[in-house]
């Protein structure tokens, strides 16, 4: 295998397929974690991820659990405040996570470094990625510091290599434009070691002429986003003496401030009109680009490594079969452009309109608070199901949990779901399998999880008798066990050679 790419989305692969039992090359243009804080919060359920990586614990020390969301009006006064309430989903982590971007990359890093399978280049640069139809891909890339060619022909090969993709060129794909429009805004991240005495959420100024967010990220870190007016630039806002008037609302003494990153950003709202060709794929900004409003740019690079590394590792070592990765592109595509259109929608109800806008929402805002159902879907941070694909059967009754997540408590045997489970799919059943169902369930070594023995699960399950969980905790299929069991994807050999691991 080879990932081009070593942020988030390429070291999550890389950690994935190694847990799987798959060797992997990892390309990157840096020597080193990019210094520059970009991504600023995940949900629960890329948490749910990272701690599959084996990095919960010290996820934890780098992250504060986001407050909720403040609405604010031109003139800064607040609108409506919405706070978060539940500490823990049913995943088992908070809802929101506030983060600076580097110290998350740094423990993803150690952790690949732990696993031998991972072998990390870095200072190279990937020159061209050639899909080769029925024979495997090429991959050339050069050493930056001895200008050294070399090329690879892995089996796969998965381009994480972001909005500027190399890979993404190579499979003959385009970034489709979703309508959002392009929107210039100003990112500034401050460290200071002064409490600033703000409340803990996020504060999204509702404003057409200067939409502004304010969000604490770490003790000490902290970002302002401000939108650029058409004869702005980040050039204008050298140093602090000229951030002071956008900064003031929040704070007037800025002497123990220090700007670690100033930047124009540009926010589009972009999906990749194709994500894989002959063995080739992308993940991450290579396949969508997302608007930040509601924090799930990095996360879906993430989800996309998820729900790919399993897949790829199934067909290597041979259980299932090549077609099955035809549904990475099938599940992701539908929830990633529903996640960019809804980062859109929350862009234009917050900024759009001009002073009508901001009139509007001046009188509708602060009753939202009041409305019955508002609040909890502000906050709630659960992701649209995914959509009908070979290993999501949304065809039959029970199609409200095929294609979710599922939850991940506490067992009878006093272990999360996730770390009970490890990389291996889960039946989640009240009934116990017998005679030829539980036959194959143990030679694909499936995890069999009595519901009955956890009040969540049993909830969870309804009406329904079993659920087939696949490794990315995602449900393929609920009904009888019988019926289950004949559903499962298994292949009935594994002859893939140990000398196709590549």
């Amino acid at each position: 295998m080879v990932v081009v790419g070593a942020g988030p989305t390429g070291v999550t692969a890389a950690i994935l397929l190694a847990q799987a039992g798959i060797r992997t090359l990892v390309l990157d243009r840096w020597p080193d974690v990019f210094p520059q804080p970009r991504a600023a919060h995940f949900d629960d359920e890329v948490y749910r991820i990272l701690a599959r990586l084996g990095v919960a614990d010290k996820v934890d020390g780098i992250t504060i659990p986001g407050a909720g969301l403040r609405l604010l009006s031109p003139r800064h006064v607040a609108m409506a405040q919405f706070d978060r309430t539940v500490l823990c989903t049913a995943n088992g982590y908070p809802q929101a996570n506030m983060f600076d971007q580097p110290e998350l990359e740094t423990i993803l890093r150690a952790r690949m470094r732990e696993l031998p399978l991972v072998s990390l280049r870095g200072d190279v640069e990937v020159r061209a990625v050639r899909p080769n139809g029925q024979e495997r891909p090429e991959v050339e890339y050069v050493d930056l510091g001895t200008q050294e060619v070399h090329t690879v022909r892995p089996r796969f090969v998965l381009g994480c290599d972001g909005a500027n993709s190399t890979v993404r060129g190579a499979i003959g794909s385009s970034m489709r434009d979703l309508g959002f429009g392009d929107q210039r805004w100003l990112v500034v991240d401050i460290v200071t070691p002064r409490d600033l005495g703000h409340w803990g959420g996020v504060h999204q100024v509702c404003d057409s002429t200067r939409a502004a967010t304010y969000t604490r990220m770490g003790e000490i870190r902290h970002r302002w986003e401000f939108a650029l007016r058409d004869d702005e630039a980040a050039a204008d806002y050298p140093d602090l003496d000229a951030l002071a008037p956008l900064l003031a609302p929040w704070d007037t003494d800025l002497t123990d401030f220090e700007v670690v990153r100033l930047a124009e950003y540009t926010f589009r709202a972009k999906l990749a009109d194709r994500w894989h060709r002959d063995g080739v794929f992308i993940l991450g900004d290579a396949a969508h680009l997302t608007p930040p409003f509601i924090g799930q740019g990095m996360g879906a690079g993430i989800r996309d490594a998820a729900n790919l590394a399993w897949k790829v590792a199934a067909v290597i070592d041979g259980t299932l079969p090549v077609s099955a990765l035809d549904s990475y592109e099938a599940e992701r595509a539908p929830h990633a452009r529903a996640m960019i259109r809804l980062a859109s929608l929350v862009g234009r109800a917050m900024t759009a309109g001009g002073t009508v806008g901001d009139r509007l929402r001046g009188v509708v805002v602060p009753l939202l608070v009041h409305l019955p159902g508002v609040r909890g879907g502000v906050l709630d941070s659960t992701t649209p199901a995914l959509s009908r694909s070979s290993l999501v059967d949304r065809r039959r009754a029970g199609r409200g949990l095929a294609g979710t997540l599922c939850p991940n408590p506490v067992l009878a045997s006093g272990e999360r779901l996730d770390v009970e489970a490890g990389e291996r799919w889960v039946l989640v059943s009240r009934t116990v399998p017998a005679g030829g169902d539980a036959e194959r369930l143990r030679a694909h070594d499936t995890v069999v999880v009595d519901a009955r023995e956890t009040p969540e699960l049993d909830r969870w399950l309804g009406r329904h008798q079993a659920a087939l969980v696949r490794p990315d905790r995602t449900v393929m299929t609920v009904g009888t066990v019988d019926a289950v069991v004949r559903r499962a994807p298994f292949n009935r050999s594994r002859t893939t050679l140990q000398a196709q691991r590549s």
